[in-house]
């Protein structure tokens, strides 16, 4: 996750330092507060058309590598998430 960015958006799926696949963000909030946390929610709740009470941070709320619980049907998820991969590779 890019804070502070001139635009938000979604972008490659990349590995993390583990080597896990990660999807990177970027967002024009700044890091403080939490701000930049609800800016992802709401760039990933406006894109995948969720709600922005089904996406919640639950690791890294200060850090640049987040993982989030995302509540919605996973098939369709599933699919959005494939098409970012498929895009990305």
């Amino acid at each position: 996750m890019i804070p502070n960015a001139s635009r938000d958006s979604i972008s490659d799926v990349v590995a993390d330092a583990q080597g896990n696949g990660a999807l990177k963000l970027a967002v024009t909030a700044v890091p403080e507060k939490g701000k930049t946390n609800t800016a992802v929610i709401k760039l990933l709740a406006k894109s995948w058309r969720l709600r922005k009470t089904d996406c919640q941070v639950i690791r890294g709320q200060t850090e640049r590598y987040k993982t989030l619980f995302i509540l919605g049907d996973g098939k369709n998820l599933k699919a959005t998430l494939q098409q970012i991969i498929d895009h990305s590779t």
